[in-house]
């Protein structure tokens, strides 16, 4: 998968040392991250190399394989924690409308947020459960490459000034009550209430290199295939067609499409333009 990036001849000093850096990764901590787009693996690297304090890639390098705390901090840069709840409010409306219904005709449901980042689509969609009744039989997977964006999603705690955005995104995307209802606020943020996710699990995954463990109803997986290649991007529909059942639901992000997928004939569009698939 390294030769993902340019080829030999066409590499500048800082595109040899980035595969070196992926691959020195991949070979002492396991996380693969030599199919991701190699455009965006840049300028997070750039990023980090000023921010660590670093004067190249190669210098990096050595401290990542020597200190694993300064890996933990590289991790933040490999991968991308942006998010709010409610995000593009119209998927969790016809989420609502046409996947939840049909959900509620199985006696338990298992859903994968597949990349859950610091888990604001997580608490999205337990909210959006539990306004639907279907808390008490639905299982969440939350998983993600990142442990520490994985110990934010659930601890379910935001910060202040980001609530009145999540409470516009949670009215558009059909919210019967109001956001404030499923939280406390203190000076040390916004904390969700732990009733809505006590049914979840969170694992460290990737969709680079791990399989399927479970067989779920619903994948949402949104904004994280863009970050990689097609390669790997078929990789990671093909783990979601595999732990589908049939006619489950596949959500992407609004920039995602199954088009030109190696997987694209398992599925087919159940609202087109919100990226909501179900399998066939």
């Amino acid at each position: 998968m390294a030769a993902a990036l340019k080829r030999p001849e066409a590499m500048t000093t800082f595109d040899i040392e980035l595969r070196l850096l992926l691959d020195a990764i991949h070979l002492r901590y396991q996380h693969d991250f030599r199919a991701y787009s190699i455009a965006s693996m840049r300028r997070r690297m750039d990023r980090a190399l000023q921010d660590l304090g670093f004067d190249s890639l190669s210098r990096l390098q050595h401290y990542v394989l020597r200190e694993p705390a300064t890996f933990a901090r590289l991790m933040q840069y490999l991968t991308v924690q942006v998010s709010e709840m409610f995000r593009d409010p119209e998927y969790f409306r016809q989420l609502r409308e046409k996947v939840v219904p049909l959900l509620k005709t199985y006696p338990s449901v298992k859903v994968w947020v597949a990349g859950c980042s610091t888990g604001e689509e997580l608490w999205s969609l337990a909210i959006l459960f539990h306004e639907e009744d279907l808390s008490e039989r639905t299982i969440f997977y939350a998983t993600d490459i990142n442990p520490e964006a994985l110990r934010m999603a659930k601890s379910g705690v935001y910060a202040i000034e980001r609530l009145a955005g999540f409470s516009a995104n949670y009215l558009a995307a059909g919210g019967t009550g109001s956001l404030s209802d499923y939280y406390h606020a203190d000076y040390g943020g916004a904390h969700f209430a732990r009733h809505l996710i006590e049914r979840a699990v969170f694992a460290e995954h990737s969709l680079a290199t791990d399989s399927v463990f479970s067989e779920v109803h619903l994948v949402s997986c949104r904004n994280v295939l863009i970050y990689f290649n097609r390669e790997l991007q078929d990789r990671a529909v093909g783990l979601f067609d595999e732990a589908l059942v049939r006619r489950g639901f596949l959500g992407l992000g609004s920039q995602e499409s199954l088009r030109f997928c190696a997987h694209a004939d398992a599925f087919g569009p159940l609202a087109a333009k919100e990226r909501i698939y179900q399998k066939v």
